[in-house]
């Protein structure tokens, strides 16, 4: 069976970055300064990837966490700093996440989490959200040295997995990472989280849907 093993992206795909909200209203008065502070480490992130400077995932959170305070003319204590991070760790899986793993499970399909966090911080984030017995492994990139969309980071995935990088599928929120996913030479699935299109110049998965349930049903449908 072909793509029988999927690769989920964590953060925003499995798990809900919205209850950070609160955390970034009571520091920014703005609760979208969290997209603007995600956006912004994403950003980072790939700078880091391109040039080579290997860097913590949680040190760009912080670096980036800083800079936007910063722009927004706040006053970042570090007992703020530190009570917004200590959420990223804590996060919930979205509603449809642990019906979609237990359906892809039954169906003969092995699930791994696959992110740019620490290997640390991923199964920190994994165990809270109560989803360890949902994954079969958790993959970081940390080893890597580079974040994802990195092609060497897909290639690491596929080396880790011993398979084939063109028999793993990748799931992911983020049309950069499923891009990232498709020129490394995996198959990849979009869910659209956001409800903004889909980047025209990114190469476009097969399968795409609003709802994780769906994009499973379609997943089982291929094979």
């Amino acid at each position: 069976m072909k793509n029988q093993t999927i690769l989920f992206d964590i953060n925003e795909t499995v798990l809900n970055l919205n209850l950070l909200k609160p955390k970034f209203m009571a520091v920014f008065n703005d609760e979208s300064t969290l997209n603007l502070w995600f956006s912004h480490l994403l950003h980072t992130s790939t700078v880091c990837s391109l040039t080579g400077n290997k860097s913590a995932f949680a040190s760009l959170a912080s670096d980036a966490l800083e800079n936007i305070a910063a722009r927004k003319g706040v006053k970042l204590s570090s007992e703020d700093r530190d009570h917004i991070l200590s959420t990223f760790s804590s996060l919930k899986p979205h509603d449809d996440i642990k019906p979609s793993l237990a359906k892809l499970r039954a169906n003969g399909y092995k699930t791994i989490a696959f992110s740019n966090s620490s290997s640390a911080l991923i199964n920190k984030q994994i165990d809270n959200a109560g989803l360890l017995e949902d994954f079969d492994q958790i993959i970081s990139v940390e080893e890597t040295g580079s974040f994802k969309p990195d092609p060497k980071v897909y290639q690491y995935a596929a080396k880790l997995l011993s398979q084939p990088i063109d028999s793993l599928r990748l799931v992911a929120t983020h049309d950069w990472d499923t891009h990232g996913a498709l020129s490394a030479g995996m198959s990849a699935a979009y869910i659209n989280r956001s409800g903004t299109p889909y980047h025209p110049q990114y190469l476009k998965p097969e399968i795409i849907a609003n709802d994780m349930n769906e994009i499973v049903e379609q997943i089982i449908a291929a094979k």
